[in-house]
């Protein structure tokens, strides 16, 4: 009677298409098709260095001997001997297979009814097997319910395929962002902001540039190293790197760096910031994605926001959750995004999105910065509305250390760019 109950719940899942099953997880198969046959125990093993290792296990005995990571011999496995052959996939009763019988396990665990299907991969070879077993005898388990474990194993080999390869491009990834946290692959480049009423410049944003293959752009090496885990490790490494742009730039110019909000939370900013002149610091939140962990970045940044570092909230205008970081963390700096500069003069929105940050900003007592100044026609309709600073390529492109500095020392004002009223 379960075993007719149990048919009708994996019905649900199996579909000409497969396509409901192959949603399931490799946990989830082994549940489900250990509960329809009626089974004790239900594994997928992997083959590798002549031993079988169970990389999965479903079970309602806790104390049974079939353990996750857990292996033996393979030689000495059900597995090994229906792969090859010398063992049927489908035994009822183990007793009354000879071959089954010569094997200890048979005996030690035991094994009553035996079902198996090797795993294979897309190349061919084979990974190993997807088995259920009951300690009892089970003479109701015929051809169809052998047939169901071959959808369940060609699943699995496909699960399996994807995450190996997953796991492949992964060590890549890791390799990869190592091998730049390990060699001077990572450089820094210095952004000038500039005051437009005293028109002169106030400050540089250090942008990180990368000059290894692949040659892409910084954000998608360091969305690389998050996902891999090393994306504190890399941002830290940068702001370190800019940091020492303040032996060269003078005592009237602050340096804006970039971090994220898990970078924040990993506890490593005290550190990366020790030494470094805090009132000359801008910390600016670069992520685009919702966080939950204000009050802990808060928290976090509360000594130093005593000291002096003043905090800026990046990319304000291009997407919901700039505005949250606003709203949350109190900046000093309101950083307005170039999607909301570009062609400002030309469209009503951006202006009154603008206008209505701006307005904010006076309300709470911050600055405003517009990204992303491209033309002089940007530029004016910022200056109309009220903003008082800017960076962007009309104003200076990002520049190496020598240049930077050397603009600092020419107290170069751009004049011919009318920024002064």
């Amino acid at each position: 009677m379960g075993k007719a109950l149990a048919a009708v719940s994996i019905s649900d899942f199996v579909t000409d298409s497969h396509v409901q099953l192959a949603n399931l997880t490799l946990q989830d198969m082994l549940r489900a098709i250990r509960e329809h046959l009626g089974m004790d125990v239900a594994f997928v093993s992997e083959f590798t260095a002549g031993r079988r290792v169970f990389r999965l296990v479903d079970s309602t005995y806790p104390n049974q001997p079939v353990k996750v990571n857990g292996s033996d011999p393979l030689e000495e496995s059900y597995c090994q001997r229906i792969v090859d052959g010398r063992l049927p996939e489908l035994i009822t009763d183990a007793s009354l297979v000879p071959a089954a019988m010569e094997l200890p396990v048979t005996a030690a665990l035991p094994v009553g009814a035996h079902l198996s299907i090797p795993i294979r991969l897309a190349d061919g070879s084979i990974y190993g097997t997807f088995c259920c077993f009951s300690f009892k005898p089970d003479i109701t388990l015929t051809g169809r319910d052998l047939a169901l474990m071959r959808v369940f194993a060609d699943l699995a080999g496909r699960q399996i395929d994807r995450d190996l390869v997953g796991n492949k491009e992964k060590q890549i990834s890791q390799d990869r962002i190592q091998s730049v946290l390990d060699s001077d692959d990572l450089s820094i480049v210095y952004q000038p902001i500039y005051h437009l009423v005293r028109n002169e410049i106030v400050g540089f944003e250090s942008l990180s540039r990368f000059s290894t293959q692949p040659l892409r752009s910084p954000d998608i090496w360091f969305q690389e190293a998050a996902s891999v885990g090393l994306g504190a490790l890399l941002e830290t490494k940068a702001v370190r790197i800019a940091l020492q742009g303040f032996k060269r730039f003078p005592s009237n110019i602050y340096l804006s760096v970039n971090f994220s909000p898990e970078t924040l939370l990993s506890g490593s900013i005290a550190s990366v910031l020790g030494g470094a002149p805090l009132d000359r610091v801008v910390l600016e939140i670069t992520e685009h994605v919702l966080i939950d962990q204000y009050s802990d970045i808060a928290k976090i940044l509360r000594p130093l926001r005593e000291k002096g570092l003043r905090i800026a909230v990046d990319d304000a205008g291009a997407g919901y959750a700039s505005f949250r970081h606003i709203l949350n963390l109190a900046p000093d700096i309101i950083k307005l995004d170039i999607s909301l500069t570009r062609d400002i003069h030309k469209d009503r929105s951006r202006r009154a999105l603008a206008a209505a940050l701006i307005r904010f900003s006076e309300e709470t007592d911050c600055k405003i910065i517009a990204e992303g100044v491209e033309t002089i026609e940007e530029l004016e309709a910022l200056r109309q509305l009220g903003v008082v600073k800017a960076q962007g390529y009309l104003l200076g492109r990002p520049m190496a250390i020598d240049q930077a500095s050397s603009l600092c020392a020419s107290n170069h004002h751009r004049s011919h760019l009318h920024l002064s009223q």
